[in-house]
């Protein structure tokens, strides 16, 4: 009797406040583009549930293939909209837990002031030796910039001049480093509270790319972990819609 009433009163506790007894672990598997706010995320998370949280950044196209090999995920924070409907169709995420958090924008964007303008117009002076843009096979932000230069009727005068990252946030380190004179990035990498932080920066039409619509998804093996559906509501709150905004992010 004392031990069914000893486990009443830590399940009642488990709902009502954050205990250790009631903690839980969940690995999430971050598309790269999103790492500065989910640090953010992640930290006030633990704080307010006292779940922890173990982040892994990189590609979504090699997270979906990470998944399907069997890794420990218990959430997909992705970098579109496709490979958590697709992971769901496979059996490989929690139907009726895939929702949008965040809507991304693509920057052509410089290290060097003054060298990108506010038309992105020096795409088309050629002035440079290398862009720098992200796979377009594994990175949404990738394939987003291959359409925005084909729009452009540019692509196939820059082909040659394209050098490609992993992930968008090699990309972007290919353009801080000046490995790149220039690069399309994701605006969360180079955009603060309002204003880009260095450099120089135009930001690409919306209409020149298929919107970035950014998904999450609490996979299998999170289906029982309280963490990882905590987790996924929490990244659907106002709390995290301020801060995702300060990235650069819409929502």
């Amino acid at each position: 009797m004392k031990n069914i009433f000893a486990t009443l009163l830590l399940a009642q506790a488990c709902v009502t406040m954050a205990t250790p007894a009631c903690a839980a672990e969940v690995h999430v598997a971050v598309a790269s583009n999103f790492s500065a706010p989910m640090k953010e995320i992640a930290a006030a998370f633990e704080k307010k549930s006292g779940h922890k949280t173990i982040l892994a950044f990189g590609a979504t196209g090699k997270f979906y293939a990470q998944v399907r090999n069997g890794a420990p995920y218990g959430l997909l924070v992705s970098a579109d909209a496709a490979t958590p409907a697709r992971l769901v169709s496979e059996g490989l995420a929690v139907p009726g837990t895939a929702f949008t958090y965040a809507t991304g924008r693509l920057v052509l964007w410089s290290a060097q002031s003054s060298f990108v303008d506010g038309q992105g117009a020096v795409l088309r002076n050629g002035a440079f030796a290398h862009l720098a843009i992200a796979n377009p096979r594994t990175a949404p932000y990738g394939a987003a910039a291959v359409g925005a230069l084909e729009k452009l009727r540019l692509l196939g005068g820059l082909k040659n001049k394209l050098v490609q990252g992993e992930n968008i946030a090699q990309t972007y380190q290919f353009v801080k480093t000046g490995n790149a004179a220039l690069g399309f990035v994701a605006m969360s990498d180079v955009y603060r509270g309002g204003k880009f932080v260095g450099g120089s920066a135009w930001v690409v039409p919306a209409d020149l790319h298929a919107p970035i619509r950014q998904d999450a998804v609490v996979l299998a093996r999170g289906a029982s972990n309280p963490a990882a559906r905590e987790l996924a509501a929490y990244l659907q709150s106002d709390e995290v819609r301020q801060i995702i905004r300060f990235y650069g992010y819409e929502r």
